[in-house]
């Protein structure tokens, strides 16, 4: 079977769906749901999203220079998409999805109580085309004590994150392998297969 050729497009997904709070320069705060997001550098440690400039949110970070990124869950689902289809011109998102505000420590942006992890970012904005990137420092990180196993190690699978491909949200499913176990040594307990785990 063959494979069709298009034109040049967006086709890396499934993507994180990441719910981005801000505050703008006169106190207002709000929410805007983004796919096009992902890590840029360890150290230090970096992250971006791509935002249009006619969003509304989109003047507000770039007047604020910060913003939290909020990882979303399957419980969480129905406020992502809704904060990303309504305009927070229009609506208060916090009330309308009964989301919790939590300061941030380091910036000055809302938190969403509900979401697992906060990621707190100073950002830098580049303008690149229909989307312009804000490249952002992360200068915080709040995880849900909620999720920690009993090693105290911090297992965000435990919260259901969900991811967005092709205009659907889905659960991340089950776990297929481990960073590193195709290279593993394989293990001398017989009758372990180890072939097609993926």
């Amino acid at each position: 079977m063959g494979k069709q050729t298009w034109k040049a497009g967006n086709m890396l997904y499934p993507l994180p769906a990441g719910m981005v709070s801000v505050r703008g320069k006169n106190g207002e705060d709000n929410i805007i749901t983004v796919a096009w997001a992902g890590t840029v550098c360890t150290n230090p440690p970096m992250v971006s999203i791509s935002v249009r400039p006619e969003r509304y949110s989109y003047q507000m970070i770039k007047e604020s220079g910060a913003f939290v990124i909020n990882l979303t869950t399957e419980d969480l689902c129905y406020a992502t998409d809704y904060c990303g289809v309504r305009s927070g011109r229009d609506v208060d998102k916090f009330k309308e999805m009964k989301l919790t505000k939590v300061e941030a420590e380091e910036i000055s942006a809302p938190m969403i109580g509900e979401s697992p992890v906060n990621i707190e970012c100073k950002v830098e904005v580049l303008e690149l085309g229909s989307h312009h990137m804000f490249l952002a420092k992360v200068v915080a990180v709040h995880a849900d004590e909620a999720y920690m196993d009993e090693r105290g190690r911090f297992d965000l699978n435990r919260a259901k994150p969900i991811v967005y491909s092709h205009g659907e949200y889905f659960g991340i499913g089950k776990k297929q392998g481990t960073f590193g176990w195709s290279v593993k040594k394989k293990s001398k307990t017989p009758n372990i297969k180890t072939k097609n785990r993926c």
